[in-house]
């Protein structure tokens, strides 16, 4: 499967942003579905998994709250929906799937630029 990441950009303390991940090549559905991301000089970080059919979420504990997973596996599209932002959200975002619900995660997109200022 194949990977596109969009939606990221420069907001504001507190706003809000939503990044897609467009999927292409596979079945969508037959994939868990994951974000991570990677601030400069840090490494990449989890940031929220999704089940096949939406029934299992997990979030790191830095977003609980504020960001939202989802995914329409009618347009081969997950979504990450990320209010209250905080300039320590500043990364750059990746989106990434697997086929099984544990494991690495072996498929990535390039990655969205999100840039909180304060």
């Amino acid at each position: 499967v194949q990977l596109q990441a969009s939606g990221g950009g420069l907001v504001q303390a507190g706003g809000s942003l939503r990044l897609s991940c467009a999927a292409s090549g596979r079945t969508f559905s037959n994939y868990y579905m994951g974000w991570f991301r990677q601030a400069p000089g840090k490494e990449r970080e989890f940031v929220a998994t999704i089940s096949w059919s939406s029934g299992y979420r997990y979030y790191a504990d830095s977003v609980k709250g504020r960001f939202t997973i989802s995914r329409d596996n009618t347009k081969n599209t997950g979504y990450l929906q990320m209010n209250s932002l905080k300039p320590e959200d500043t990364a750059v975002y990746y989106c990434a799937a697997r086929l099984s619900a544990y494991g690495e995660y072996g498929y990535w997109g390039q990655g969205t630029q999100v840039t909180v200022s304060s």
